[in-house]
């Protein structure tokens, strides 16, 4: 189930500036939910249509569409963040999502290797990472709010954040400089309906606070609640350094895929089988 996979993002990646669709989006996000923190798996990751499917709630031919739509345009996606050099100096950082992407349309599936760049970002098991279940995001279908809950919940230890700047906070919610130059279209067709959806889907209910100099708005600050309290299933245990969600759920059996094959029913295709033994199995070999 969606809900039980958790994601998870350096804080430097949830910051950075970039622009992907909702279908990249959504590809990225299950790619490294199912590579469970493993910087080997994101080297060469297989997504199949199926996964998509039935994580994000579509029909199969939805996602097979979404596949060959994020496998023709994430190649050439970039994004930036800020680091400090070893004396202390900022630094802005560019690096490509993906070094390579193979779409198999016939077969329902995406194979995709990160760029070393970003894979350290997705895989490092430090507490500047933000954590959360994909089943959070996966009713989500405005790739603005997937962004604005990121943000969001990296502030999770209170429950506000500080003033973003509006030319820092539409580039975290990846929108284009020439996009939304009216701040009344940028609120109603990007702020507003994140907002919304994410009040709405996720497990936190949020607001916003303007800024204004004058009469100019200069920035946004949230405020936001959990909408059960009590400890968050993915609060990292100091520790272990595990989440509650993690140390609760039961850990699978590695099979190889002629073991799995070896389970299918008659007439049971490859992605129908693979679906049904992930809860009880972890299938190695499948690239």
């Amino acid at each position: 189930m969606a809900d039980d996979i958790v994601v998870k993002k350096d804080n430097a990646l949830v910051r950075a500036a970039y622009t992907l669709s909702l279908a990249e989006h959504r590809l990225i996000l299950l790619a490294v939910a199912d590579a469970a923190g493993k910087p080997d798996m994101l080297k060469d990751m297989t997504v199949y249509a199926e996964q998509y499917a039935d994580r994000f709630k579509v029909t199969r031919q939805a996602a097979y569409m979404a596949l060959g739509e994020a496998s023709r345009q994430l190649f050439e996606r970039r994004f930036s963040y800020d680091r400090l050099s070893s004396k202390g100096r900022p630094r802005k950082v560019v690096s490509r999502w993906i070094q390579r992407i193979e779409y198999g349309e016939s077969e329902g599936l995406v194979k995709l290797r990160f760029a070393d760049d970003v894979i350290p970002l997705l895989t490092d098991l430090q507490r500047r990472f933000t954590y959360y279940s994909l089943g959070q995001v996966a009713g989500l279908t405005s790739t603005y709010a997937v962004r604005l809950y990121e943000l969001l919940i990296a502030w999770r230890s209170t429950g506000k954040t500080p003033v973003f700047e509006v030319a820092d906070f539409r580039q975290h919610l990846g929108i284009e400089p020439d996009e939304y130059p009216r701040m009344t279209d940028f609120k109603r067709r990007a702020l507003d309906v994140a907002i919304k959806q994410v009040n709405e889907h996720t497990d936190i209910t949020a607001e916003y606070e303007q800024h204004k100099r004058g009469r100019t708005i200069t920035g946004f600050s949230f405020t936001f609640t959990l909408k059960n309290p009590g400890r968050d299933p993915n609060t990292i245990d100091l520790l272990t350094g595990a989440t509650d969600a993690e140390r609760a759920r039961p850990k699978r059996k590695r099979i190889t895929r002629a073991e799995a094959e070896g389970m299918a029913k008659p007439g049971e295709e490859w992605g129908e089988l693979l679906k049904r033994l992930s809860s009880e199995f972890f299938v190695t070999g499948m690239n």
